[in-house]
C-alpha cells in the first residue's frame, strides 16, 4: 500500500509511515506529550488486565551518563571479547539456533542497512561504530527503558508488545518517530541499575523517541515485509 494513498491521520497512516529511525533531531519532546503518549499506550489489553508495563524515561543528564558507561564497555567488549561474558540478555529475545527463513530475513535486514552505509563486511570498526549508535539512542532526546516484574509469564510479553505497538503509533500520530530496541538487553543489569529499577524488576526492551532527521541517508531504510498470501492460510 502507498503511503501516498492513506489518509493522514488515519491508523493506517501511522502503521505504514510506522519504521525503525536510527538518526533524529536534537528538538525536545515536551513530557506533557510523552506523558499523553504512555496512556495511550496503556490502552493496549492485557490478560486478566494485569497491565505488566513499567517505563523509565531518560532525557539530558541522566540519559548521557547510561549512554557514556554503557559505550564505554561496549568499545571495551570490542577489544577484548572475553569481557562479553560478564553481560547477557535479561531473557532469550533471539533463539539459540538460527534457522531458515528467520536467519535469511536477519541476514538480509543488516547487510542492508550496511549495504546502504557503505559497510563493508571487513570493516570491523565501522560495524562496531554503526552498532554503538544503539547505545547512544540514535541521538534521540529521548530514551525510554520497559521493564516487567519477574514474577509475571511470557503471555505478559505478548501483552507488552500490544502496548509497545500503542506507543509507537501514538507517536507516529504527533508526527514523532521511535526505534524499539533489543540491543540494550545485554547491559540490563547496568541499566536496571542507573534507572534505580526495583528488585523485582527486568528489563524487555528499549525505545528511542523524538523527530526522525529528515535529512539522514539511514532514515531512508525500509525493510521488506512478507506478502500477505505468505502469512495468511485459509481453514
Amino acid at each position: 500500500m502507498s503511503h501516498s494513498n492513506l489518509e493522514p491521520g488515519s491508523v493506517d497512516h501511522a502503521i505504514y509511515t510506522r519504521k525503525s529511525v536510527r538518526a533524529f533531531t536534537d528538538q525536545t519532546v515536551s513530557r506533557e506529550i510523552l506523558k499523553g503518549l504512555i496512556e495511550s499506550a496503556c490502552r493496549a489489553p492485557s490478560g486478566t488486565n494485569t497491565q505488566p508495563w513499567r517505563v523509565y524515561a531518560l532525557e539530558g543528564a541522566a540519559k548521557d551518563k547510561l549512554v557514556a558507561q554503557v559505550c564505554k564497555i561496549h568499545d571495551a567488549i570490542a577489544i577484548n571479547p572475553e569481557l562479553a561474558k560478564d553481560y547477557s540478555d535479561s531473557y532469550d529475545y533471539y533463539p539459540e539456533k538460527w534457522i531458515s527463513p528467520f536467519i535469511d530475513r536477519r541476514r538480509q535486514n543488516g547487510w542492508s542497512l550496511y549495504g546502504l552505509l557503505g559497510i563493508e563486511k571487513s570493516e570491523k570498526e565501522k560495524i562496531h561504530a554503526q552498532q554503538q549508535r544503539n547505545f547512544r539512542f540514535f541521538d534521540a532526546p529521548v530514551g525510554l527503558m520497559f521493564t516487567i516484574d519477574s514474577v509475571m509469564g511470557r503471555g505478559s510479553l505478548l501483552d507488552y508488545g500490544m502496548f509497545l505497538q500503542n506507543l509507537m503509533l501514538a507517536a507516529r500520530a504527533v508526527g514523532l518517530s521511535t526505534c524499539p530496541q533489543a540491543a540494550w538487553l545485554s547491559f540490563s543489569k547496568i541499566v536496571l541499575s542507573h534507572i534505580k529499577a526495583g528488585p523485582q524488576e527486568r528489563l524487555v526492551c528499549s525505545m528511542c523517541l523524538g523527530y526522525a532527521d529528515e535529512s539522514a541517508l539511514v532514515n531512508t531504510f525500509e525493510t521488506p515485509r512478507e506478502s500477505v498470501d505468505s502469512v495468511l492460510s485459509w481453514v
